[in-house]
Formats: C-alpha cells, sequence, structure tokens
C-alpha cells in the first residue's frame, strides 16, 4: 500500500474518531477539569478546533456547564455590541433584569460562538434576548 493511500485512510480515520469522540471530551474535560473548563469559557479569544468549539455551543445551548455565568463572560462584549459600557449599565435599574436575562438564555451557546467570531450587531439583534433593552438603553444615553 502507498504512502499516501495509507495517510488518507489514517487522516479519515483520525478525523472520524474526533468527531465522533468530541461530545465525550467536552464533558470529561468539564467533569474532570472544571477549572480549565471555566476558562476555556470564559476566554473569548483563546484558539479552539472548530469543532470542539461547536460542541462547547452546543453543550452549553442544551443547558451544560452550570457554573458558567454568561452575563460575567458575555454580557461586557454584547454591551458593547450595541455602543454601551458596562459601568454605565450597570447603575441603571434594569441591570439585574437584563442579568438574568442573560444568564436564562436558552441560546447562551451560541452568543458565546458569537461573541468569538465578533458577530456584528445585526446578527446579534436576533438572537439576544437584551437587544430591545439595549436598544432603549443606548436612546436615552
Amino acid at each position: 500500500m502507498s504512502q499516501a493511500v495509507k495517510n488518507t485512510w489514517w487522516n479519515r480515520l483520525c478525523e472520524g474518531s474526533y468527531r465522533a469522540s468530541t461530545r465525550r471530551l467536552v464533558r470529561e474535560i468539564e467533569a474532570e477539569s472544571p477549572q480549565v473548563y471555566s476558562e476555556m469559557l470564559r476566554d473569548l479569544e483563546m484558539p479552539l478546533e472548530p469543532a470542539f468549539e461547536r460542541e462547547m455551543a452546543r453543550h452549553l445551548d442544551s443547558g451544560g456547564f452550570r457554573a458558567f455565568v454568561p452575563a460575567d463572560t458575555l454580557m461586557p462584549p454584547m454591551l458593547q455590541r450595541f455602543g454601551l459600557e458596562q459601568a454605565s449599565v450597570a447603575e441603571h435599574a434594569s441591570y439585574p433584569s437584563l442579568r438574568g436575562n442573560c444568564n436564562a438564555c436558552p441560546v447562551a451557546g451560541h452568543c458565546w460562538g458569537a461573541m468569538r467570531r465578533d458577530a456584528g450587531i445585526d446578527e446579534c439583534r436576533a438572537f439576544c434576548p437584551n437587544a430591545a433593552a439595549f436598544e432603549r438603553l443606548v436612546e436615552t444615553a
């Protein structure tokens, strides 16, 4: 068997095995190294392999990793998308409600991925449960 054929076969086997085990890998890191997993979630600029990143986002969307607080990690860059500053919004009476909405968001994984790839405001408006409130805050600022 030629080296090229062997490499193609081996690469397909490795890629298939990795894809099949990515979900388990994410859960094992979460369970066995929660501090590392938490750091990976909080660092929106940490380079991650695309399939692994997608699985982390999917896991968050399905309610995974209860220790993750979306309002701490995702709300600050989301506020920036809308032209708001965390400090000024934190003083507003609606801030606790905004944090609650963010922490209860059913698409936290989607948001996490969007913040990682620096999604624009139009995309963010389409999924963020706080988008309308952020826009009202911009109008009153």
